[in-house]
């Protein structure tokens, strides 16, 4: 039995709805990334298929085996009632998790799309220009070491980028056009390569939208966003749709020096059916942005009275980045339960910033203002072809991939400036990498049980042109066998046990890699986790893992030679708890808490901390949701004290902020009013051990450096939907 599963309204397709023949209550089955399903049936004529999804209303229907059906479904406020626990060889992971999530509290920015992650906390630390430093799994992932971000499969990471390996600058994603997020922690995915240690985050946008929107937001500092949504071709949704998307942010922030943050974005996709199995859809997307950074300020500075902890000893810090991008995707489906899909990207990447770290540490006349800039080329392919089989008491998924991405940048640059003025060429160079792999994945299904099994093979090559060298170093290649493999036991539909082990990587920067010749190019990560997924009872949804993750080479970014540094092998061990509870029909509560704890296993003990990995975190809140009204929330984050250096001798201050926001929702329009720090907590948002020198320090010091945390905001919205 074929079909697919559609928002009634919009005619999205609705991504892990549950599909099941109502003479077969064992058998249950989600609808894929295009809303479609494929289910072996009990009869030869007619069944009856019953269909759910949270944040939708259930349905019954009777069709034809031998005729493919559509399945409108209509929206309602989510009942977590609507979640089973199922055993499925469908690649899938938490779609209905973030769903949840997103329906409950709508984002407004990309910091927090990641924040919809549970574990993941973010800090910005350039006036919302830069790439968000990232924390997930007791890992300061920086801004994307040991994280792998993609949207609609095109990566979001930068390899050997001018700031750091891995930099994933999402500013580019306009939240509303975002459907689902997928995500997972450790290493564990075959189809994710390079930096997927940690974990992944990906992202998916609609293919239609649900409607036409205007939207306007105004708020404290200067705050000012602009958004449009337009549907293009409204009459002919199921076979051919499109729709563009732009947006503007403006803030000048909190600090004392305005920030002058401005960005455009803009967005556009289109989708044609060409036949029942046949489908493109191609999208292109650009954003531009410029700021300036107050920067990060030592405490110590603030503790004596020098600044404001909102001022700035070298306020000519910030930047300017743009990225435009082009995907393409074209499936095929065939008549025997295969899928074929092929993806291609381009990207051009453009990228400045200026930085001072540690004032006047090196040069007491000058100061030490650093400028870090690349152009960058990306092209990337990739290719999966899947098949379902179905058997008599069991089905096998087979998966296979292959692909390849390359990166050229030109003029990847580190200078030393005063207030944005070049004084001289520290580095200067091209760097061209690329990474072709493959990957094969099985997923066996049978009564209660699934074991999923994968290995995927990278190649990686790193050439590096210096320009300040007359001498060049030959390109270094190297290449490594990463295998996972998944068992997972449902009990029922209330209870899910599952292991996970997998082995993983992140490269090193290439200019490390031909100055080392080829040592270390792909340093290894080996994970495990042992879970269980709970409904003690129709209002409760849990998630409790117990984890471990190994690497072989811990990269730690410094600032002031535009590297990733190498510094020995690590273990981290934790605890994480997702928990999502409905009160009654329409009051919702959240709470995820992550415990871990990192550890350098080639130092001493009491020397052995990672600086800045987080060893407890927590989120959650409260939630009112209905169809139509009176909308609201209050939600929390909390980020323990931590070690900022690797004797804990400075520490990075924890924090617990609040955020609320009301809104009122009717069929064509909405208004509603969100405060950031509800409690005007004094906190902050990102730390560092620094050491520096102030113009009237005879001596470098060694302390916290931070960015202060946004104090309490306030902003208006009114969108209108047509």
């Amino acid at each position: 039995m074929r079909g697919v599963v559609l928002d009634s309204g919009s005619r999205e397709p609705i991504v892990s709805a549950v599909v099941s023949e109502k003479a077969e209550k064992t058998n249950l089955f989600f609808t894929d990334a295009d809303g479609r399903f494929s289910i072996p049936c009990s009869g030869n004529g007619q069944v009856r298929l019953q269909i759910s999804y949270i944040g939708y209303r259930s349905c019954e229907i009777l069709a034809k085996v031998s005729e493919p059906v559509t399945i409108p479904l209509q929206k309602e406020t989510p009942e977590l009632k609507e979640v089973v626990v199922i055993q499925s060889n469908h690649t899938t992971s938490f779609h209905t998790l973030t769903r949840i999530d997103l329906d409950l509290k709508p984002v407004k920015n990309t910091q927090e799309l990641l924040r919809v992650v549970p574990g993941l906390f973010v800090a910005q630390h350039a006036g919302g220009g830069k790439a968000e430093q990232i924390f997930l799994r007791g890992f300061d992932c920086d801004h994307g070491t040991d994280i792998a971000v993609s949207v609609d499969g095109m990566p979001v990471n930068m390899v050997s980028h001018a700031h750091g390996q891995g930099y994933a600058d999402a500013h580019f994603i306009i939240p509303e056009t975002i459907r689902n997020i997928d995500y997972g922690t450790g290493p564990y995915y075959a189809d994710k390569g390079n930096l997927n240690t940690a974990g992944y985050v990906a992202f998916d946008t609609y293919q239609q939208i649900p409607e036409s929107k205007l939207q306007l937001e105004s708020g404290s500092f200067h705050t000012f966003r602009f958004l449009t949504l337009l549907d293009l071709l409204k009459k002919q949704k199921d076979k051919e749709n499109a729709y563009i998307a732009a947006e503007y942010n403006g803030t000048n922030g909190p600090t004392l020096f305005p920030q002058h943050f401005s960005r455009y974005n803009l967005f556009g996709k289109y989708n044609r059916s060409f036949s029942e199995n046949t489908r493109l859809s191609a999208s292109i997307s650009g954003f531009s942005s410029t700021w300036d950074a107050s920067g990060q300020i030592p405490e110590r500075a603030v503790n004596e009275g020098l600044i404001d902890r909102f001022g700035s000893i070298d306020p000519s810090e910030g930047g300017h980045t743009e990225r435009y991008n082009a995907n393409l995707l074209l499936s095929h489906r065939f008549s025997n339960n295969s899928l074929w899909e092929n993806r291609a990207y381009v990207s051009r990447y453009l990228f400045s910033l200026y930085s001072d770290f540690t004032f006047f540490l090196n040069d007491p006349v000058n100061g030490d203002e650093i400028h870090q800039a690349e152009q960058r080329n990306l092209y990337g392919f990739q290719s999966q072809l899947s098949h379902r089989y179905y058997f008599n008491k069991g089905s096998l998924n087979s998966i296979y991939g292959i692909g390849i991405r390359y990166d050229a940048t030109y003029n990847s640059e580190l200078s030393h400036v005063v207030k944005r003025q070049f004084l001289n060429a520290v580095r200067l160079g091209d760097i061209h990498e690329s990474n072709a792999f493959a990957y094969l994945q099985q997923q066996y299904a049978i009564g209660p049980w699934l074991f999923d099994a994968g290995l995927r093979w990278d190649y990686l090559q790193a050439a590096y042109f210096d320009k300040l060298a007359t001498l060049q170093q030959p390109a270094q290649a190297s290449a490594i066998f990463s295998p996972k493999l998944k068992i997972q036991y449902t009990v029922n539909k209330n209870q899910q046990w599952y292991v996970k082990l997998g082995k993983g990587f992140h490269s090193n920067d290439a200019r490390v890699v031909v100055a080392n010749k080829g040592q270390e190019i792909l340093p290894a990560a080996y994970g495990a986790d042992l879970g269980i997924i709970l409904k003690p009872d129709q209002k409760w949804l849990l998630n409790i893992a117990v984890w471990y993750l190994y690497l072989q080479q811990e990269f730690v970014y410094v600032g002031d030679d535009g590297n990733v540094e190498p510094s020995g092998r690590t273990v981290r061990k934790g605890i994480d708890l997702i928990a999502r509870y409905q009160l009654n029909r329409h009051w919702f509560a959240h709470l995820n808490l992550n415990v871990a704890k990192p550890r350098s296993l080639d130092a001493s003990k009491g020397q052995d901390y990672i600086p800045l990995a987080p060893a407890f975190s927590s989120t959650g809140g409260l939630f009112y949701k209905t169809s139509a009204g009176w909308n609201g929330s209050i939600s929390y984050r909390y980020l323990a004290n931590r070690p900022a250096n690797e004797d804990n001798s400075v520490v990075a201050k924890s924090y617990l902020v609040a955020d609320a926001a009301i809104n009122y929702t009717r069929s064509r329009y909405e208004v509603g009013v969100s405060v950031e720090n509800l409690f005007n907590t004094k906190w902050n948002e990102a730390q560092f051990a620094t050491t520096s020198r102030l113009a009237n320090e005879p001596n470098p010091v060694t302390d916290l450096n931070f960015t202060p945390g946004t104090p309490f905001a306030i902003r208006l919205k009114l969108a209108v939907s047509f």
